[in-house]
């Protein structure tokens, strides 16, 4: 391979193709030593000067799937998070059982009194006398970036709520931290002023521990959207009936033959959702 291969970005932009890493992405999903050599070794055979990296994890991805399909949903991890779209109901729905299982009492989409106007709150989660309030920000293209006006509508969101509590301390129930929760990486200056101004955020990979990934990692709910044998019809279809991980597909046999699945296809289905449990991540 020659000393340097220039690759393109979702975002349009140019980068050197770091190996490195395409490693730390594989072994982050479970890939043993052996197969991502076999990964890289197969990659890097085909890259070619202004492939984009979109070429790459397709090929990477595909790779995987024949390999272990527990790893490869595990590799898909971000983009199925990302295919809950288009709308951000399932998504909020979806950190909503991430933070239930965390131990909080959870309520997504309530209505709450602010001092100027009144706010629908994605997730409301309450645990040990500490009450969140959680904004759910899902975007379905990839490279965006959740930037600083986010942040400050959030925080303002919040700072709203808690005035008109302040007011009515009888009325209305305290929320104590404000949290913005997102699919997406986060702009330099979105972090720098959540940092400031008291703003809990996770983003994809943000932060370094107790990001979003280890947040699913942790609860181990992975999305419907991680499932390779699914269609993305199929998904689409579950989703709009508030089925949003793939756990629960364990008990919807009926659901599955409703889709038009037989015997044989359901039981891939639900094979690949156990493989996908039992993995044990870092």
């Amino acid at each position: 391979m020659p000393p340097q291969i220039w690759v393109i970005k979702a975002s349009g932009e140019k980068e050197i193709f770091n190996q490195i890493k395409l490693r730390d992405s594989l072994r982050r999903s479970g890939a043993c030593e052996k197969d991502i050599a076999n990964v890289v070794t197969q990659v890097l055979s085909e890259l070619k000067d202004g492939m984009t990296t979109e070429k790459i994890y397709r090929h990477a991805f595909a790779l995987l799937k024949r390999m272990h399909k527990g790893v490869a949903a595990q590799y898909n991890l971000r983009r199925a998070v990302r295919e809950m779209g288009p709308s951000g109901f399932p998504f909020e729905q979806y950190i909503g059982e991430i933070f239930r299982a965390k131990g909080y009492d959870v309520h997504v989409g309530l209505i709450i009194q602010g001092w100027c106007v009144d706010h629908e709150v994605d997730v409301s989660a309450k645990k040990g006398g500490t009450h969140l309030l959680i904004e759910c920000k899902f975007h379905n293209e990839e490279g965006f970036k959740t930037d600083l006006k986010v942040a400050l509508y959030v925080r303002e969101r919040f700072n709203d709520i808690q005035k008109k509590h302040e007011s009515v301390k009888d009325e209305t129930e305290e929320f104590h931290e404000a949290w913005l929760v997102t699919n997406t990486k986060l702009t330099s200056k979105a972090i720098e002023y959540s940092k400031c101004a008291g703003l809990n955020v996770v983003g994809w990979n943000y932060p370094k521990v107790g990001n979003l990934q280890n947040l699913i990692n942790e609860t181990k709910l992975y999305p419907i959207t991680a499932l390779t044998t699914l269609s993305g019809a199929d998904k689409r279809h579950l989703m709009d009936h508030d089925i949003v991980l793939f756990r629960d597909l364990f008990s919807q046999r009926k659901m599955l033959h409703g889709l038009g699945l037989d015997e044989a296809k359901i039981n891939k289905v639900l094979e690949e959702a156990k493989a996908l449990n039992e993995m044990t991540l870092m």
